[in-house]
């Protein structure tokens, strides 16, 4: 009995599962779940104010982690969600799609009762019945029917079956894209790289800004190739705004220079599946800084603006050396074009750059989580000011010495490996060829049947439309003036 019950449960699910209404049901809460995902922070992305919230709102905080919306895409409601919405649109497309393939390749079986059919005419036509339907033949063909023999004396017709296959291509399209996500989301990964002129980044974990977004299936297979970049190029427009920004680089593999590209807005590098984009710059001074002579910094700095679209703000970094006793602070502001920065022009090119600073000592809170391009002043207190031009050296008190050598720009680079970008453009390429022929065609039906009357033939044509009913009258009235002249006309 226990069985019995269950196999009947089993079924009915399945039955449900099979319905497009299911499918339809599954997909709004898929959305509604994406929804959730946009409005809360996620743990993947954003732990930075998932931990806020617990510190801000630990109640509300604790509900979403149990019902698992810091990782929506993630959790196990979603993932089930997902793979019954794949389960559901496979019960419905197969079994379609095999109909269709079964109907295409069927015999053509004869219509025994045209008068029942919504459209149908009669009359007598001259000829004998071979002639007629010779006649209908060429007829229907002319217009695009498909036709089937049924004999000497009768054939069907069809037309729109595209609205039909591309119907089902339109489906098996969105069932494929949501294939394509997974692969893509689960195999892929997302990181950003800053890299200067000059330097080089190795496409590898550690190598990224942040730990990179890695798809949950992802193997840590890393291309581990290089890219130098050369020197970096961006120009503007009247307003300030960047018109283009340009990074030219040379791909290396193995030591060895294998190719020379330039990777542009919207022209990203594409290189062993793994794309590279522009995604930002900035400038970065190399500041060198020695305390009684000993030298505690020269790397090259990156430096960061609010908004990097308006040339008329500074940029800043900092400078943080733990190793001083006290513990000593520079915070800087970098002025590409002093001259267009004070008559408020936008700094568009480095023309005699100047450096501002503003010296800190004390606890420069090292063992908290902190901005690496500002300092922690709670603890700090300032004790000179100042600016340094290129090429020169300031003394500070203390012994320190700041001289500002070189000034280089550089390159934010997005990187993405997505392996579903092939079956996503596949997918709509698919919907186009599909969506068309769905929108624009119908699917109708024709049978005509010739008998021999006195000395000519009586030709019966019937025939229905699947979709846009009303449309249909107009075309068999005009297929029935051809073929029957004064015909007999009946639509019920």
């Amino acid at each position: 009995m226990a069985t019995g019950s269950f196999t009947r449960g089993m079924r009915s699910v399945w039955r449900s599962l099979r319905s497009m209404r299911t499918a339809l049901i599954l997909l709004l809460l898929l959305g509604l779940g994406s929804v959730v995902g946009s409005l809360v922070p996620q743990a993947p992305s954003s732990p930075a104010r998932v931990a806020q919230l617990f510190a801000d709102r630990p109640l509300l905080a604790r509900v979403y982690d149990a019902l698992g919306f810091f990782d929506v895409y993630g959790s196990w409601w979603f993932t089930l969600l997902y793979v019954l919405l794949l389960i559901s649109l496979a019960a419905c497309l197969i079994p379609r799609t095999r109909g269709l393939v079964r109907g295409m390749a069927a015999r053509w079986q004869p219509a025994r009762d045209l008068e029942g059919m919504r459209h149908f005419a009669s009359g007598r036509v001259e000829g004998s019945p071979q002639e007629a339907v010779g006649r209908a033949r060429r007829a229907l063909r002319r217009r695009g029917w498909g036709v089937r023999s049924g004999g000497q004396t009768a054939l069907a017709a069809e037309k729109g079956l595209a609205r039909e296959v591309g119907s089902l291509a339109f489906h098996w399209a969105f069932f494929l894209l949501l294939i394509g996500v997974v692969i893509g989301r689960g195999f892929g990964f997302t990181g950003q790289a800053t890299v200067i002129e000059g330097e080089v980044f190795t496409e590898a974990h550690a190598s990224y800004d942040f730990p990179p977004r890695e798809g949950r299936f992802f193997d840590e297979a890393h291309r581990g190739f290089q890219v130098r970049v050369l020197d970096f190029e961006v120009s503007y427009r009247e307003s300030g705004l960047p018109r283009d920004f340009v990074s030219r680089v040379e791909v290396i593999e193995e030591g060895e220079v294998v190719r020379t590209e330039e990777i542009r807005v919207n022209h990203p590098l594409g290189h062993r599946g793994v794309k590279l984009y522009q995604s930002g710059y900035g400038w970065a001074p190399m500041v060198e800084v020695r305390h009684e002579g000993e030298l505690l910094a020269s790397d090259p700095l990156v430096f960061v603006t609010d908004d990097p679209n308006d040339a008329l703000r500074p940029w800043r970094g900092a400078i943080k050396l733990p190793g001083l006793a006290p513990q000593v602070g520079l915070e800087l502001q970098l002025l590409p074009d002093p001259a267009a920065f004070v008559a408020g022009r936008p700094m568009l090119e480095a023309r005699d750059p100047f450096l501002a600073y503003r010296a800190f000592r004390g606890d420069l809170q090292l063992t908290e989580a902190q901005s690496v391009f500002r300092l922690e002043k709670e603890r700090l207190e300032e004790y000179d000011s100042g600016g340094v031009a290129l090429g020169e050296t300031v003394e500070l008190p203390g012994g320190l010495e700041v001289t500002f050598r070189d000034l280089r720009q550089y390159t934010q680079l997005l990187v993405k490996r997505d392996p579903g970008t092939g079956l996503m453009l596949a997918t709509a390429v698919l919907v186009l060829v599909g969506l068309i022929p769905a929108l624009y065609s119908s699917r109708r039906r024709i049978w005509v049947r010739a008998m021999p009357e006195g000395d000519g033939t009586r030709l019966e044509i019937g025939g229905f439309a699947l979709q846009r009913k009303g449309a249909f009258d107009e075309e068999f009235g005009r297929l029935v003036r051809d073929l029957v002249p004064r015909g007999r006309v009946g639509v019920p």
